[in-house]
């Protein structure tokens, strides 16, 4: 999957490609690891429900020029941000792809 922060028009603050840089090598770092790969998974998405509860709702537009303003953005850089999350179905059918037949013996 490609970065999805450089697809973007508008060039991101160097903060935030230093940030992308950090979160990158936290995960390279966990390759192989679950638990650790879901606990930096965790975070990330707690940052971002802290963020959109907080700051985010806090500086949302109360004109209809601002509101245009940030629809329009919306609309040139991408879309709405979301972190999607596994289904169950999807991680057992991942792990029955990944089971012998005997394994599944009781």
């Amino acid at each position: 999957m490609e970065n999805q922060a450089a697809q973007q028009a508008t060039p991101l603050a160097p903060e935030l490609q230093d940030l992308i840089g950090v979160v990158k090598g936290l995960a390279k770092q966990a390759e192989g690891d679950t638990v650790a790969l879901l606990a930096l998974l965790r975070v990330l998405e707690q940052l971002h429900r802290e963020i959109f509860e907080g700051p985010f709702q806090d500086s949302l537009p109360t004109t209809r020029h601002g509101l245009y303003n940030l629809l329009k953005d919306i609309e040139v850089e991408g879309g709405w941000p979301h972190i999607p999350r596994m289904k169950i179905q999807q991680l057992m059918v991942n792990c029955l792809e990944n089971t012998s037949p005997e394994e599944l013996q009781p």
